[in-house]
């Protein structure tokens, strides 16, 4: 062979081997990055913690070779991390508005909503308030400002003012009392202030007689107790009516028979809003918290899943002595 055609057998080879190489690298690479880089996690407010970590247990379970992780924060910031695309899953208590869901179509994503549970918001007191019962009614007073002690509802009470303590300011449960209690007006009285998460509602509640905290159901249940009937003993969850007083034959704590069968007036609803480009894990978990093994996993928590089937029975006991 000569020089001539070995040079060019090589500059062919070389030719080749470059077109071969282009054309098994990942096309548009900056925006596979991005990509992968939303869909590593999900964001949620944190008052869902307690059953989204319980449902993303059983979900990675079943997905060994794949990572998906939760970051909880504030329901605002949720949204908002989801419409900056930095993440393509929220979990909130919120559908997306038309403006939220017109912006991203207008950047050719298509939003998707999935509604997997409802939950109470509950209102918890300390174990020292002898008052158990409240009206929804009274509950917009003390948002409002107009009750701002103790007395200005149960005339006999010594607690003094009611510590009004909630989650965060940027919560869902803030928001959720803004809008669906008090129509838009903000919180104002300076009774009312906020922490960090729902823990701490918590235990501020539990070590401050006068205190009224606001807080998501799921996080009552005392883990002790597998048929879901039980609230933590360190604080006391109120019965609420929507009667314009309240007793204890009109009043209902948020217990999952009475999500079910509308007694309890406080209810909220659980989205996951959606906007991956491709079905990818976000998409995959989203939809497994509406699936029947993700619901089931929400009808043990002590919420309200919205299509797992839920037996009731009627029990009668007899106290009479023999």
């Amino acid at each position: 062979m000569n020089r001539n055609a070995f040079n060019n057998i090589i500059g062919l080879t070389l030719i080749l081997g470059l077109f071969l190489a282009c054309g098994n690298k990942p096309k548009n690479t900056k925006a596979e990055e991005d990509y992968q880089r939303a869909a590593r996690y999900f964001t949620a407010d944190e008052s869902f913690s307690p059953i989204l970590n319980e449902a993303l247990d059983v979900f990675m379970y079943r997905s060994p070779l794949d990572t998906l992780e939760a970051e909880y924060t504030n329901e605002q910031d949720a949204i908002k991390k989801l419409m900056n695309l930095e993440t393509w899953l929220a979990f909130t208590s919120r559908d997306f508005t038309e403006k939220e869901r017109q912006n991203l179509k207008d950047r050719k994503y298509l939003p998707r909503t999935i509604v997997i549970a409802y939950d109470g918001l509950a209102i918890i007191v300390n174990n020292a308030n002898r008052d158990t019962c409240i009206t929804v009614r009274d509950f917009k007073r003390i948002l409002k400002g107009e009750a701002v002690r103790w007395a200005d509802i149960y005339p006999q009470s010594k607690l003094g003012t009611i510590d009004v303590c909630f989650d965060n300011p940027l919560s869902s449960t803030v928001r959720w009392c803004v809008d669906s209690l008090l129509g838009g007006q903000e919180i104002k009285a300076p009774n009312i202030g906020a922490v960090k998460n729902s823990a701490a509602v918590i235990d501020y509640v539990e070590k401050h007689d006068n205190a009224l905290g606001i807080i998501g159901s799921n996080w009552l249940n005392d883990s002790r107790d597998t048929t879901n009937v039980t609230f933590k003993k360190n604080i006391t969850v109120m019965k609420v009516s929507r009667m314009d007083t309240a007793t204890a034959s009109n009043s209902w704590q948020p217990y999952q028979y009475y999500l079910y069968n509308g007694n309890y007036p406080l209810i909220r609803t659980i989205y996951a809003l959606l906007n991956e480009p491709r079905t990818g894990l976000p998409s995959n978990f989203a939809h497994f918290c509406r699936l029947p093994k993700g619901q089931l996993i929400i009808q043990k928590s002590g919420l309200l899943p919205i299509q797992a089937a839920t037996n009731v029975r009627e029990i009668y006991v007899n106290y009479s002595k023999e």
